[in-house]
């Protein structure tokens, strides 16, 4: 079966979530997190939560959880805390609470981050995983980025996502 046939009947309306790391940024300056919200209203989800925490392990591990169980998201966009200073600790939170990491996810966002910023790329991070029948998407903060990895890849594959991940429920 080819891949256009297999996302035939994917498209679904899922609660998606939006979580911006960031030490600077609130709700009123985080220009990523409000771009999102309205590409998610555009896109015919439902924006389900969206909170801008510190740039902490245990906030951001409570607030997935949250997320997930509590608040029925299916769809997490955690934007911010993926580079590579002392304070950027979103990837080694998030990683170890995937029952499956989609591992080319970042390969995929550094490809075509690479051709927009050159090698600088190498210092962001990126990653995606299945967190109890949930998506998580790690992607840096910029609004460049976000688009990028919104536009390109997270909102495109969503619902193909989605039906694998639900393929077997019945």
């Amino acid at each position: 079966m080819s891949t256009k046939e297999h996302k035939l009947n994917t498209s679904q309306r899922f609660n998606v979530g939006i979580i911006t790391v960031s030490t600077t940024r609130t709700m009123e300056t985080d220009k990523s997190g409000a771009w999102i919200s309205k590409l998610i209203k555009k896109e015919g989800h439902y924006l389900q939560a969206y909170v801008v925490i510190p740039d902490d392990s245990e906030t951001i591990i409570n607030t997935v959880k949250s997320f997930v169980h509590e608040q029925k998201v299916q769809v997490i966009i955690i934007t911010g805390g993926t580079g590579i200073s002392p304070d950027d600790v979103t990837i080694e939170t998030v990683c170890p609470l995937f029952e499956k990491e989609l591992t080319s996810f970042g390969s995929i966002f550094a490809m075509l981050s690479f051709k927009q910023i050159d090698s600088a790329v190498i210092l962001s991070r990126s990653t995606a995983g299945v967190i109890d029948k949930s998506i998580l998407f790690c992607i840096p903060g910029s609004l460049n980025a976000v688009k990028l990895a919104c536009i390109e890849i997270i909102f495109p594959e969503l619902g193909h996502i989605m039906k694998h991940i639900f393929q077997n429920q019945g």
